[in-house]
């Protein structure tokens, strides 16, 4: 079979592998889509992502759909189509025993957080435990799916928000996870949503997915004191200060895009003066049963997805995915 590999930084290559056999309580996917994420990009233009490096071949592809090839136990039958939550959780702690997603020892698909790496699912036939198949509605496609793992992350962070029903709402950063969030929220009910970005591109995309409102960064003026909650998806410090800025007294900021490693020159007086509650999330813990139901009643949402390369134009695919004015969600496919 044919697998991906982030080797280095800038250097991807596709390799012959042996077709793996599924142990007890797994099995075998032959892979549809996967999506190339942030942190996919981070690996492969800076072999690291954050404090993360890449120190052996890394398989990529958390955000994965396919269908059924082995179930040895007969659960799941050949052909099923399914999608997959790609973590295993680690040992819970107290304080946290209902947050799974925060154990420590936790693994996630095409990571290079553990030694050796947790290798991801960017290959034709991969190897997934049970618990971890999410079988698909008759009505979503692999390819749409292929979303599933990033609107879970959205949906994730309004959940940490308390909610969007009838608030008024900014997203910050228009990238694929700022435009599920944005098109996640359209269908819970915000009142308002805004968006903002440097690029047109982006803007345009998120009007298309539910902003009614697009902000261009050093054009237009962030209004102050106005939006219930404000989520930050681009993970840049000055983007905090105006989310601080932006969000109402009393409201909340959720910190969405992970920021790099060390320190910050962050404005954060208002957090103190307006008693604004900043907070923090991280990936998901269930949502993806939500993201998948919601992706199939609403079709919509698929329109995140611009571009779609086979596995061997993996160089250019991430080329495009890096390209933020022209792409939204990029996919390779295997089949």
């Amino acid at each position: 079979m044919k697998a991906l590999y982030i080797n280095k930084k800038l250097d991807i290559s596709v390799v012959e592998k042996p077709i793996p056999e599924p142990g007890d309580a797994e099995v075998r996917v032959k892979i549809s889509h996967f999506g190339i994420c942030g942190s996919d990009l981070h690996y492969y233009y800076e072999g690291a992502n954050g404090a993360f490096v890449v120190k052996e071949p890394l398989m990529p592809g958390h955000e994965v759909a396919g269908y059924i090839d082995l179930d040895p136990s007969g659960e799941f039958e050949k052909g099923l189509a399914v999608t997959i939550h790609p973590a295993t959780f680690g040992k819970s702690e107290e304080g946290i025993e209902d947050q799974p997603h925060l154990w420590p020892g936790g693994a996630y698909l095409g990571s290079a957080s553990t030694w050796p790496h947790t290798q991801g699912a960017a290959a034709e036939y991969v190897i997934f435990r049970k618990d971890m198949v999410r079988v698909l509605p008759a009505n979503l496609t692999t390819k749409v799916a292929a979303l599933a793992e990033p609107l879970a992350v959205g949906l994730h962070a309004i959940n940490v928000a308390g909610g969007v029903s009838g608030k008024k709402i900014f997203v910050s950063g228009s990238g694929p996870i700022g435009l599920l969030l944005i098109a996640a929220a359209k269908s819970l009910g915000a009142s308002e949503i805004a968006s903002s970005d440097l690029l047109d591109g982006p803007l345009a995309r998120a009007k298309n997915l539910g902003a009614n409102t697009s902000i261009k960064i050093g054009t237009d003026v962030l209004p102050e004191n106005y939006f219930d909650i404000v989520f930050e998806c681009s993970g840049v410090a000055r983007a905090i200060s105006g989310a601080l800025t932006t969000v109402r007294r009393g409201g909340v900021v959720v910190q969405v895009g992970m920021l790099g490693a060390g320190g910050h020159e962050i404005a954060i007086a208002p957090l103190v003066s307006k008693e604004i509650q900043l907070r923090g999330t991280f990936r998901f813990k269930d949502e993806i049963d939500v993201a998948i139901k919601m992706l199939a009643d609403s079709p919509w949402i698929a329109s995140t997805i611009t571009h779609t390369y086979g596995l061997y134009d993996a160089v250019e695919a991430f080329a495009m995915a890096k390209n933020s004015e022209e792409s939204g969600k990029v996919l390779i496919e295997l089949i």
